[in-house]
């Protein structure tokens, strides 16, 4: 029993922390767009360019002189 007088005051300030949790993320706007930030992540970045099929040049025929 003496339990229940510290449980029942600390649930009553956690369900009000968490209506001012809800009330907070109502005022700020933050349940605008559910569906959005979810489908943007998909399309988000653009594809990588292919990687360079060339051939790097031999020491000889590099435009620079060797010293």
């Amino acid at each position: 029993m003496t339990s229940l007088y510290l449980l029942i005051p600390l649930s009553l300030l956690l369900l009000a922390l968490a209506v001012w949790a809800f009330f907070w993320a109502v005022s700020n706007d933050q349940f605008d767009d559910l569906d959005g930030p979810a489908h943007r992540i998909l399309f988000d970045d653009d594809l990588a360019a292919p990687p360079s099929r060339r051939r790097a040049k031999a020491p000889a025929e590099r435009d620079e002189p060797r010293r």
